[in-house]
């Protein structure tokens, strides 16, 4: 039987999602704990691999199980949970289809950067400090011009082993939350590794006033990691949304 979890976590206290040797990760804490609650050993395959220090508000997982197990009820989660640590929450488990895929079925992932110009203990090492001079009129009109299918070599982190650097980018927006904190949301089919934080450190650039918007296009053009802004704090980003055809679902 096929499960799909849905789980947020914080990343600060992982060295990533995917499992090893001999770090702390997500995945194998979720494998850990599936396997001591299932008595055998369980695989789980995330919607994605998020980078050290990076949060997930949504991630999306598969396993299996055998027919006889109820992962979807309430005292299973509540179990499961129990098993791992405090930095990990799984929300709920629903059957799906034999052949779904929780990497490969997904649509549409998102991801938040949050940024803050005010001080505030309850947001540190969860949002960027950032200065409240940066021109996010600015920022918004270069982020629009990345919206679309594109190469996006040089936001993407070097010697990946990713077979393609095109992406479908869907959105692209810096929202007010309040007179002193920002969240940069993105939305596409697929991003590659680093992508986001390479994104918000060159839009920075441009807030900063180092490049005018339509700079970012001859970024694009470039193919050329070196041609795009830093790559910003992981503490900042969550992966917010994993979107999934209904026909996969029992």
């Amino acid at each position: 039987m096929r499960w799909f979890m849905t789980l947020g976590y914080r990343g600060a206290p992982y060295h990533g999602w995917q499992v090893q040797p001999g770090q702390t990760t997500v995945q194998g804490e979720l494998e850990r704990a599936l396997s001591t609650l299932l008595r055998t050993p369980v695989a789980v395959t995330g919607a994605g691999r998020t980078d050290s220090g990076v949060n997930a508000h949504c991630m999306v997982a598969h396993f299996d199980t055998d027919e006889a197990t109820d992962a979807s009820s309430a005292a299973f989660v509540r179990s499961l949970n129990s098993l791992i640590g405090y930095d990990i929450a799984v929300y709920d488990i629903v059957a799906v289809k034999a052949d779904a895929h929780a990497r490969f079925d997904a649509t549409e992932r998102s991801y938040r950067y949050y940024a803050t110009s005010r001080k505030n203990p309850f947001a540190r090492g969860l949002a960027w400090k950032c200065s409240p001079a940066l021109d996010f009129d600015a920022m918004n009109a270069a982020a629009s011009l990345l919206i679309g299918r594109r190469d996006f070599t040089s936001f993407a982190k070097l010697h990946s082993d990713a077979k393609t650097n095109i992406c479908d980018l869907r959105r692209a927006a810096w929202h007010r939350m309040d007179g002193d904190s920002w969240y940069f949301d993105i939305a596409a089919d697929r991003f590659l590794r680093n992508m986001v934080r390479a994104v918000v450190g060159t839009l920075v650039d441009v807030g900063r006033g180092k490049m005018r918007p339509e700079e970012i296009l001859d970024v694009l053009d470039k193919n050329d990691r070196c041609a795009a802004g830093t790559s910003m704090p992981a503490e900042a980003l969550y992966l917010w949304s994993v979107d999934y055809p209904k026909e996969i679902f029992i």
